[in-house]
C-alpha cells in the first residue's frame, strides 16, 4: 500500500471537517476524490501531503516521493518565466533556482515530452491556455521523479477537450505512477478512474465497474444501505452518444 488512512478525523478549531476516514491506496489505482464543495477533499490531500496533522487517527505512507499539482492559481499571468523554468523548479533540491545541471534540463525536457508540451519549452508560462499550464504543472511534478501524483482539480476552468487531454495524460502516467485526483468532472472521471471515493465529511469508496444498475437497486433495497450521488450516477449513466436526458 502506498497510502493507508486509519480512523482519520480532522477539525479546524472545533468544526469537524473529516470524520472516521478509512481507506487504502495501491499504486496501480487511479483514484478520484469527488464530493460537494466543503466536503473535505482538499483537506484530505493536505493531510496526505503532511501539510496538516490529523486531529485523530493516522496516515501511513510507504513512500515520501510525491508530486503535487494544485489548482490553477497563477495570479500574475504576466510573470516573465518560461515553461522550461517552471518545470525546472521541480528540480530545486539538486541545486538552486537558476543553477541547474545538464541532467536537470534533460529531465525537464523529458517531462514536457510526456505531457506533449516540449515545443512550448521556450514560451512564457503566461502565454499558455489554462489547460496547457496545467500540463506544464504536471510536468513539474513529474520532473522530481515522484512515485505518486496528487492533483487538486487539475481540469478546473478547462474546456472538455482539454479535460480529456489531461486525463489521457494521467491515465498514461498511471502505468508506473500512482494517481490521486480531486475532480468535479464526474462524467469524464468515470472513463478513467479505477476507484472513486465520495467524500462529504465521511468517505465511501466505489469501483465504477462493479456497480451495475441491478446492483444499485439491490443496494437501494438493503436496510441502512448508503446511496450517494456516485451510486446514482454510475447506475444510471446512459451510454448513447446523443444522450439528452432521462435514463
Amino acid at each position: 500500500m502506498m497510502v493507508r488512512v486509519c480512523d482519520l478525523s480532522f477539525a479546524y478549531d472545533k468544526e469537524i471537517v473529516l470524520e472516521d476516514i478509512n481507506f487504502e491506496y495501491n499504486k496501480g489505482d487511479f483514484l478520484a476524490l469527488v464530493g460537494p464543495n466543503g466536503g473535505g477533499k482538499s483537506t484530505l490531500l493536505k493531510l496526505i501531503l503532511g501539510l496538516l496533522k490529523p486531529t485523530k487517527g493516522e496516515i501511513k505512507l510507504s513512500s515520501q516521493s510525491f508530486g503535487y499539482v494544485p489548482q490553477n492559481t497563477m495570479s500574475n499571468s504576466e510573470f516573465p518565466i518560461s515553461v522550461l523554468d517552471v518545470v525546472l523548479m521541480g528540480r530545486l533540491k539538486s541545486g538552486g533556482f537558476g543553477f541547474y545541471r545538464k541532467d536537470d534540463r534533460q529531465k525537464a525536457f523529458e517531462a514536457l515530452e510526456k505531457v506533449g508540451m516540449q515545443e512550448f519549452a521556450g514560451k512564457k508560462i503566461g502565454e499558455l491556455s489554462i489547460g496547457q499550464r496545467q500540463k506544464v504543472f504536471i510536468a513539474r511534478a513529474l520532473v522530481c521523479e515522484a512515485e505518486l501524483l496528487i492533483l487538486d482539480e487539475p481540469t478546473a476552468s478547462v474546456d472538455m477537450q482539454g479535460q480529456i487531454q489531461i486525463y489521457n495524460i494521467l491515465k498514461s502516467l498511471n502505468h508506473d505512477k500512482g494517481i490521486i485526483v480531486v475532480s468535479h468532472d464526474m462524467d469524464v472521471v468515470l472513463g478513467y478512474a479505477t476507484k472513486i471515493a465520495y467524500l462529504s465529511r465521511t468517505l465511501f469508496m466505489h469501483e465504477p465497474s462493479a456497480l451495475t444498475k441491478e446492483a444499485f437497486f439491490e443496494k437501494l433495497q438493503s436496510s441502512g444501505a448508503h446511496n450517494c450521488p456516485v451510486d446514482i450516477f454510475i447506475a444510471n449513466t446512459c451510454t448513447h452518444d446523443n444522450y439528452k436526458g432521462g435514463s
